[in-house]
């Protein structure tokens, strides 16, 4: 069984190097492509799994509001300029400019969840529950990278 916090932070070391091998890579070559499509999808279905088992926990606590809704806002702007990218020229000097924002602004969240929210969780999740928590990430996480695509339609109804 896994943690929660190792969860998160698999999952984070795997981001770390899929935003690493798309700056990387150059126009809209394959490798390019094939990094930016798994991290596209991956960080989507942590992102909602993570809110919906990690947050959610933390938001029981007042303090622990501020945090989780500040982490929650940093999803929605990253979700907002992957969809950019998702729509943009990979080969464009633009679409290279935007990633680059978000490949600093994720970085930063991920340090920050490492370095701040993690410890503040310890004072909510009970390491008797860590492993609990952790399942229960995985699975949510599983579950949301099947509803991705349903997800984005509903989004660009609204």
């Amino acid at each position: 069984m896994t943690s929660i916090y190792t969860a998160i932070q698999n999952d984070h070391e795997r981001h770390r190097s899929l935003l690493n091998t798309i700056a990387d890579t150059e126009g809209d070559s394959e490798e390019r492509e094939q990094a930016w499509t798994e991290f596209y999808n991956d960080v989507k279905a942590h992102a909602a799994a993570e809110e919906e088992t990690f947050y959610a926990k933390l938001m029981e606590k007042t303090w622990g509001q501020d945090s989780a809704r500040h982490s929650v806002h940093e999803h929605e702007q990253m979700d907002e300029i992957m969809e950019e990218l998702r729509e943009m020229d990979m080969s464009s000097p633009g679409w290279i400019q935007r990633f680059k924002t978000l490949k600093h602004d994720y970085e930063h969240h991920m340090d920050e969840e490492e370095d701040d929210v993690f410890g503040r969780a310890k004072e909510v999740i009970a390491s008797e529950h860590n492993e609990e928590y952790g399942e229960n990430f995985l699975k949510r996480k599983k579950k949301e990278a099947g509803l991705i695509e349903e997800k984005r339609e509903d989004a660009l109804e609204d």
